[in-house]
C-alpha cells in the first residue's frame, strides 16, 4: 500500500511538472520585436460602429426574432466594396442569460458573414453608455418613431450590484 501511494505522488508529481511547463510556453511573452513584425503584417483597419439598419440596438440585432442575417449580409457586401474591414460590433448580457445557446449560434454565424466578406469584427462587451435600464424585445423608442440607434449600458444598472448574474 505505501509503494502504491509513493507511485501515485510521483505521478502525480510529474503531471504537474509537465502541466505547468507548458502552460508556461503558451503564455510567453512576444519579444517587441515578433509583436512590430506581426503588426507590420496586419492592414490598416478601416470600419465603423456596427447594428443593421433593421436593428435600433444591440438588443434587436442579436435577439432571435429580429436577427438578419440576409441584412448583414448585405450590408457587409457594401462595407466590403467600400474597403471596409472591421466593424465594431457590441454585445449584451442580457442576451446571454435569455439565450446563451442560441445566442452564441447567432454570434457564430455572424463571424461567418464577417469572415466571407474579409471583415474582422471587434466585439464590445461592456459599455457604459446609453440607456441605463435595457429590456429585451423590441425597443420603445420605435412605438415613438424614433430610428437612430440607440444603445444600452451593460451591465444594466439592475444588475451592478448582483455579482452572481456575471457567473458562467
Amino acid at each position: 500500500m505505501k509503494k502504491l501511494k509513493f507511485v501515485f505522488l510521483i505521478a502525480a508529481m510529474i503531471a504537474t511538472c509537465l502541466f505547468v511547463s507548458a502552460g508556461r510556453a503558451q503564455t510567453t511573452r512576444w519579444s517587441e520585436q515578433k509583436a512590430n513584425a506581426w503588426y507590420a503584417q496586419q492592414p490598416w483597419l478601416v470600419g465603423s460602429n456596427y447594428v443593421p439598419k433593421s436593428a435600433i440596438n444591440e438588443l434587436e440585432m442579436w435577439q432571435e426574432a429580429t436577427f438578419n442575417p440576409e441584412e448583414i449580409d448585405k450590408e457587409f457586401t457594401w462595407a466590403e466594396a467600400m474597403g471596409m474591414n472591421t466593424m465594431r460590433v457590441f454585445l449584451h448580457d442580457l442576451l446571454w442569460h435569455q439565450d446563451a445557446a442560441g445566442f452564441q449560434k447567432r454570434i457564430d454565424r455572424f463571424l461567418t458573414i464577417a469572415s466571407r466578406h474579409h471583415i474582422r469584427p471587434m466585439f464590445v462587451l461592456f459599455d457604459s453608455c446609453w440607456d441605463p435600464q435595457p429590456h429585451l424585445g423590441r425597443s420603445i423608442r420605435r412605438s415613438l418613431g424614433f430610428t437612430t440607434p440607440a444603445g444600452y449600458r451593460v451591465p444594466a444598472r439592475r444588475h451592478w450590484r448582483t455579482p452572481a448574474k456575471f457567473r458562467a
